[in-house]
């Protein structure tokens, strides 16, 4: 779980989410462009690599190819189990809000 964390602590990889969420099923050049046009985000292919591969690790993104393509999915079972381990109630009253 701290892998998870970890992962969503840094908001390039939070950006790199997002996108998989607008679009999922994205190459490596696909990432990027959509950071770059979307969010200003000029960050390298390598550096968006190595987001991607910390976010693998998480369990929060899956890969599979197509030719010679790595295609990046979103896998939200990690977050789900973070829900399950702490669920959220909305009809719960906050006391410190």
């Amino acid at each position: 779980m701290g892998d998870v964390f970890k992962a969503l602590a840094d908001p390039t990889r939070r950006l790199i989410l997002d996108e998989l969420v607008v679009k999922d099923g994205q190459s490596l050049f696909e990432i990027c462009s959509r950071l770059a046009t979307r969010h200003a985000n000029m960050s390298t292919r390598q550096a968006i690599s190595q987001h991607l591969a910390v976010l693998e690790a998480a369990g929060l993104v899956r890969t599979h190819r197509q030719g010679r393509t790595k295609i990046h999915n979103l896998d939200v079972t990690p977050l789900r189990a973070l829900t399950e381990r702490w669920p959220i109630d909305p009809q719960k009253e906050h006391p410190h809000a």
